[in-house]
């Protein structure tokens, strides 16, 4: 299941994001630095220093995005949000190769370790900015892969267990913040069956407003919620 969640970040935070993330000053490092085994191999980009204060400020303004959107708290349930991480791809070709996320990351920021049962990522410039650099999502066997290039601060959320890559930059850049969640419902199947039942159920009270059958269903949502969660 992929979420677009359209405008998560306002026009004065793009801003504020744009500006750090451009600085002449901005701590950018070689991305392969913080690769796993296998993704090193086919990994070319930057990656803002996590130590400094731009991540700081920018790692702030990600998570109030993220916390504050509906969206966001109906498709993923969120138990924990691994500290939001930024990268930049150049018109060098500059790419990430097919691979998985770890399945289970530990921030640096926080200490916490945090499961990746969705990835998130949060674009900062225009598809006008750049060439190429499409988000890559593999489906199963099968099912086409999903291409996604999306405006300066929208997201798209995706399921951690996939295969994706990012396609060569050949013209301009491309900025971005990558995160992972940790759901309270392990299960993607539940969490989309959730989901469905949420956003039925937010259409049922916006065209009938309040009935006994919207609150039986409520009731029915939060008691597979209460059966499936995990706090």
């Amino acid at each position: 299941m992929l979420i677009h969640l359209q405008h998560l970040l306002t026009p004065d935070e793009l801003v504020q994001g744009r500006a750090l993330l451009t600085a002449p000053d901005a701590p950018w490092r070689d991305g392969r630095h913080s690769a796993g085994a296998q993704a090193v191999g086919v990994k070319q980009n930057q990656q803002l220093a996590q130590d400094s204060t731009t991540a700081a400020t920018l790692r702030a303004l990600v998570l109030g995005a993220l916390q504050r959107d509906a969206l966001v708290l109906s498709a993923a349930l969120p138990r924990k949000i691994f500290n939001p991480l930024f990268n930049r791809y150049g018109s060098g070709a500059d790419r990430y190769g097919a691979h998985v996320d770890g399945a289970v990351m530990h921030s640096t920021a926080s200490g916490e370790w945090v499961r990746s049962d969705l990835s998130c990522t949060v674009f900062f410039s225009d598809p006008a900015d750049y060439d190429g650099g499409e988000l890559v999502v593999h489906g199963a066997p099968g099912e086409a892969a999903q291409r996604i290039k999306l405006p300066a601060g929208d997201a798209i959320l995706y399921p951690g267990t996939s295969v994706h890559e990012v396609t060569p930059v050949t013209r301009g850049e491309r900025l971005a913040s990558f995160l992972w969640i940790e759901s309270m419902v392990r299960s993607g199947e539940q969490r989309r069956l959730l989901f469905e039942m949420d956003m039925a159920l937010l259409a049922l009270r916006q065209r009938h407003g309040e009935s006994p059958e919207a609150t039986r269903l409520t009731g029915v949502y939060h008691n597979l919620l209460r059966q499936w969660a995990s706090t």
